[in-house]
């Protein structure tokens, strides 16, 4: 599941560099672009405590989560 949530976090940093690239192509202010990106961070870092939280709590439901997202029934 953590590989998961790396690579989906991975993913997003690429895709907010692209998107920083294209808005400075075309003039316009990296802010949003920025604004994103540390929006995609925040985002990434929740989701990471709170599969952390439930793999403490609830081990089982952890399992379900990580088969249903990761599609391989470690």
């Amino acid at each position: 599941m953590l590989r998961t949530v790396f690579t989906l976090g991975v993913f997003a940093l690429l895709g907010i560099f692209l998107l920083g690239s294209v808005f400075s192509l075309f003039g316009f202010m990296m802010g949003a672009a920025m604004w994103v990106l540390g929006l995609a961070i925040k985002v990434l870092i929740i989701g990471v405590i709170v599969y952390v939280v439930i793999r403490i709590v609830s081990p089982e439901t952890a399992r379900r989560l990580r088969t249903r997202f990761s599609g391989s029934g470690c």
